[in-house]
């Protein structure tokens, strides 16, 4: 696929972008205009005054390409010398080709037009005031073009209805490019925007969360250093192989990897190190993600199966990433532990990671809102859990789908960008 030139993002960059390309194309149409007029048709002009007008507004169009590739914003008031340059070259056109009896002297609403669609009220008036000053000019003073002025005519198709024809519909053409494509700008800045704000709301609420847990994660540790201890002294007072003693090793382990995660959680928190993620080998870092989770959650089943393709499912992934995925993993076991079956695949450019439960499912008035605010699927939840999963893969580039399997329970899709491997 061709490689395109990337446009500046400024609103301003991208409307002069149109405007020199509206430029070329109307100039281009006038030369050829004019070389046919010339050629074929005999007109009466100062050709070298009038090709001295096109070479002109082609050179202005040179200029103004390579200004857009300099990395200065375009603001509104150089915009407007650009369309008073249009309307001046057109006044010396006009002038050149038969003033009022032209034609094409209509063509002055198309910059007229684009004013009102990208400056603001002010710099439109002053367009609007020089296109007709230039129009009123030209209904005294012009050089005389003998086979414009008889502008009645026996034929239907004289030179002067079919040249009305001809800049109407190049006047539309351009009008209708233009402002389907501020219109469209519009609307994506609006998108944009809208996104932005969704994101910094999504950010503090994330940022709340995060605090709270910070705070929650000191005061834990000393009630988890007692419970270690305690459940030692009981280890070494019941009879090792005993229920009672195997019960007890569970809960120490339980024990362990709390305090393990939250050790984890201490040894990750400066955002340098959370701000560069390592790529891992896809199927050997979902492999290490379930194990772990299977530690803590030894009451479920399951069966883990990856595609057969070429290549590796290389993917960027932190702690973080760890515990979205665990967080995904305990919703499918909180709604059944049987069976649950997790399958990795991958394609050019994603990784795909879905986990299937046999439970109820999920009910369809919220599955859409999952994720975005804090809303559960649990009788006892908060919703916290899938609001942090949804931020954390957003914030690696991927996205979050429940769905209702057709054969019963929930398929949880987790798709994230597929990475390059790292160098050896």
């Amino acid at each position: 696929m061709p490689t395109e030139l990337p446009l500046p993002l400024s609103t301003p960059n991208r409307n002069l972008v149109r405007l020199t390309i509206v430029r070329g194309i109307t100039w281009t149409g006038f030369l050829l205009a004019i070389i046919f007029g010339v050629e074929l048709l005999g007109f009466e002009l100062k050709v070298p005054a009038v090709i001295g007008v096109v070479i002109a507004m082609g050179t202005l169009n040179i200029v103004t390409w390579w200004r857009l590739g300099r990395p200065r914003a375009v603001n509104h008031t150089e915009y407007l010398l650009h369309l008073l340059a249009d309307i001046a070259g057109l006044t010396l056109l006009f002038y050149f080709t038969g003033g009022a009896t032209n034609p094409f002297i209509t063509y002055y609403l198309v910059p007229v037009t684009i004013a009102a669609a990208t400056l603001p009220w002010r710099h439109t008036w002053i367009i609007a005031a020089f296109a007709m000053a230039g129009y009123s000019f030209l209904m005294f003073n012009y050089h005389v073009v003998p086979q414009m002025s008889h502008i009645h005519s026996d034929s239907p198709l004289s030179l002067h209805t079919l040249g009305m024809w001809l800049n109407f519909g190049l006047s539309a053409g351009l009008i209708t490019f233009f402002i389907y494509k501020m219109a469209h700008a519009l609307r994506r800045r609006d998108k944009a925007l809208s996104s932005t704000r969704e994101a910094a709301l999504r950010n503090e609420q994330v940022l709340a969360v995060a605090t709270q847990a910070a705070g929650t994660a000191h005061e834990l540790g000393t009630p988890l250093s007692t419970m270690a201890v305690l459940l030692n002294e009981m280890l070494e007072e019941v009879p090792r192989g005993s229920t009672l003693s195997d019960d007890i090793y569970l809960l120490r382990q339980q024990v362990d990897t709390c305090k393990s995660r939250l050790q984890h959680l201490v040894e990750h928190a400066d955002r340098r190190r959370m701000a560069e993620p390592e790529v891992f080998d896809g199927e050997v870092w979902l492999a290490g993600v379930v194990q772990r989770w299977l530690v803590l959650r030894p009451d479920v089943s399951h069966q883990f199966h990856v595609s057969e393709r070429r290549g590796r499912p290389w993917l960027a992934a932190d702690t973080t990433l760890d515990q979205a995925l665990t967080n995904l993993l305990n919703n499918a076991a909180d709604a059944n532990p049987e069976n649950i079956a997790i399958r990795l695949d991958w394609h050019n450019d994603s990784v795909i990671i879905d986990i299937r439960d046999h439970g109820p499912g999920v009910s369809m008035s919220i599955a859409d809102q999952l994720g975005d605010t804090f809303v559960s699927t649990k009788s006892k939840g908060m919703g916290i859990g899938l609001f942090l999963t949804h931020a954390t893969i957003n914030r690696f580039g991927g996205g979050v789908s429940l769905y209702n399997h057709p054969e019963g329970g929930t398929l949880t899709e987790v798709i994230l960008p597929l990475s390059s491997p790292p160098p050896s």
